[in-house]
């Protein structure tokens, strides 16, 4: 379990929206440093805020805000595109895979090394689209299906080296994002509270808004999550096997 309470947290996308909101809510409970990465980085009064500059698409940037990290205890990884498409063309789907599954896997290597030796959180905000595609956002959905999988594979990988890893699966909230949906939509702050919420509890998936959470009871007693674990046992006792071997 992870306490935001006096930690070194990172959060990309983290100049506006619910990036915005997860930097002010971390503040709230006490980080000791807030690092908020962006494109345009963002610009904060309060000391313990440092800015980045900060494209998760661009190798020479996330190798430079790595170098700016003393410490780091808390991974969010919130940057992400969310464009309307109709799948007929190619490159709306390589677009959103370029942001929201690789650019948020190279974020994670990079950092790896400093959460290993924290014995650190990664935490990586989805969607509930990861789980059913919306229509009118196909490449989205398909991109954050793929950053889930991603997720769930580097929760068991990084276990062994103490670190946690979580998902964050966010159902509409009132940001630029959904702007043109006329739809109930959760706010940012409320949405941050309980992303560190789940955090701080140490919740595999995280249901952070009013109509995720009506998911949270099917989701942790359903076919996909007892799949998932049923994964992971196995794979720990093949260490384990290969580790009384070697012994």
């Amino acid at each position: 379990m992870v306490t935001i309470s006096n930690r070194a947290v990172l959060i990309t996308g983290g100049n506006r929206g619910i990036g915005r909101a997860l930097v002010q809510e971390a503040l709230r409970r006490g980080a000791k440093r807030v690092y908020a990465g962006a494109r345009n980085a963002l610009v904060d009064s309060d000391s313990r805020v440092t800015p980045l500059t900060l494209d998760i698409t661009n190798a020479a940037q996330i190798q430079d805000s790595v170098e700016k990290v003393a410490t780091l205890d808390v991974l969010v990884n919130n940057a992400g595109l969310a464009l309307y498409d109709d799948l007929s063309d190619p490159a709306a789907v390589q677009q959103h895979l370029a942001v929201n599954l690789f650019g948020t896997y190279a974020v994670i290597q990079a950092f790896l090394p400093l959460l290993a030796h924290s014995g650190g959180s990664i935490v990586n905000n989805l969607s509930v689209n990861a789980l059913a595609p919306l229509p009118i956002i196909p490449a989205y959905s398909i991109s954050k299906a793929a950053a889930f999988s991603l997720t769930q594979s580097l929760r068991v990988i990084l276990a062994a080296q103490g670190v946690r890893v979580h998902a964050v699966l966010t159902g509409p909230v009132d940001t630029d994002m959904t702007r043109g949906l006329d739809i109930p939509k959760a706010s940012p702050e409320s949405v941050a509270q309980s992303i560190f919420d789940g955090v701080e509890n140490d919740e595999d998936e995280i249901f952070p808004d009013a109509l995720s959470q009506s998911l949270t009871k099917t989701w942790r007693s359903g076919a996909a999550k007892m799949l998932e674990e049923q994964y992971a046992a196995l794979l720990a006792g093949r260490s384990a096997v290969k580790s009384s071997a070697a012994q």
